[in-house]
């Protein structure tokens, strides 16, 4: 890595952050219809995983994935028209928060439902391998969707086959409500990766460098034809599970604990201490991202919003979009 590889996770960490704040602010004020669910503090997984991809390798997100769609590329600006449900979002205003995706740059789709990005992600790696390609897939999910059946049936399947994928699991501690110590047995998620046969490492979510570190071994593992691996990053999210969830379900000194340990200021540190930036640089960056937000909520708000008429458009057949 040279200095300007170090500042670009910074830069992605911030873009994350800044848009997700925008997003609340959007979401408060109406301008931004159904649910939004953030990823706030959780930055450093994301970007970090992301880093090491090539625009033709792809990613599977979740129902938290504004910040896994800005790691792998995508411009804030049609993204936060696709959240106000505009026509110049990446999917006319009709994926909104949820369902945002863009095959131009290997994202596969966010998800509503829990667990059903693995399925895609490991169909991904399979097309990847019947073509013969180096192309790898990362798929993200959370801990709660390692509980769900999916999980087991594609680590087995994608193990069995050596499939070009990563499995990546944001670990941070609550599926909705429920605390990992209510819904798992084990300690570890990265555990259950023994009864496949694959590796499984756990990381610092919060430390960009380590994940980028994980991320990157398991990416060549695969690249290599060695098969999949689980990342377990333990992580932590900022906001309740949906904007507008009080989150009383967490005790407020594990909140603190994993404020303190805020991915942003604290790489933000390590960029100053290791002489690799300057503090100026670091605020030149703070302020290109914040127009760089300003401007994406000009370009939202600019283009039209969706036509009630086109709902069924490139989601059902022709026949239904033409009213037969």
């Amino acid at each position: 890595m040279d200095k300007e590889d170090y500042l670009e996770l910074y830069r992605v960490m911030v873009r994350i952050r800044k848009f997700e704040q925008q997003a609340t602010d959007s979401f408060e004020i109406g301008d931004i219809p159904g649910m939004v669910h953030l990823s706030m503090g959780q930055e450093a997984t994301e970007a970090g995983a992301c880093s090491v991809l090539k625009k033709t390798d792809y990613i599977t997100s979740t129902h938290r994935g504004h910040g896994h769609m800005i790691a792998k590329g995508g411009k804030t600006d049609r993204m936060m028209a696709e959240l106000c449900a505009r026509r110049d979002g990446y999917c006319r205003g009709k994926g909104g928060s949820m369902h945002i995706s863009s095959i131009e740059i290997g994202m596969l789709g966010a998800d509503g439902m829990v667990g059903a990005g693995m399925p895609i992600a490991t169909g991904a790696a399979l097309a990847s391998w019947i073509r013969g390609t180096d192309d790898v897939t990362v798929c993200f999910f959370g801990d709660g969707a390692s509980n769900e059946g999916l999980f087991h049936e594609c680590l087995n399947f994608a193990a069995l086959k050596s499939l070009p994928v990563v499995f990546l699991c944001e670990n941070n501690l609550y599926a909705i409500s429920t605390s990992t110590k209510r819904s798992m047995k084990v300690q570890d998620v990265a555990s259950r990766a023994a009864g496949y046969g694959i590796p499984g490492v756990i990381v610092d979510g919060n430390d960009v460098l380590a994940v980028r570190e994980a991320t990157s071994e398991a990416v060549a593992r695969a690249r290599r034809g060695e098969g999949p691996t689980l990342i377990e990053a333990k992580t932590y999210k900022h906001h309740g599970h949906f904007e507008g969830d009080p989150a009383d379900y967490r005790p407020q000194e594990e909140v603190q604990l994993w404020l303190d340990k805020d991915p942003i200021p604290r790489y933000a540190r390590y960029l100053v201490e290791s002489g690799i930036a300057v503090e100026g640089e670091i605020a030149a960056i703070d302020g290109e991202i914040a127009a760089e937000i300003a401007k994406a909520v000009e370009f939202a708000l600019a283009s039209e919003p969706l036509d009630s008429r086109e709902t069924c458009m490139d989601v059902y057949s022709d026949i239904v979009e033409e009213g037969r």
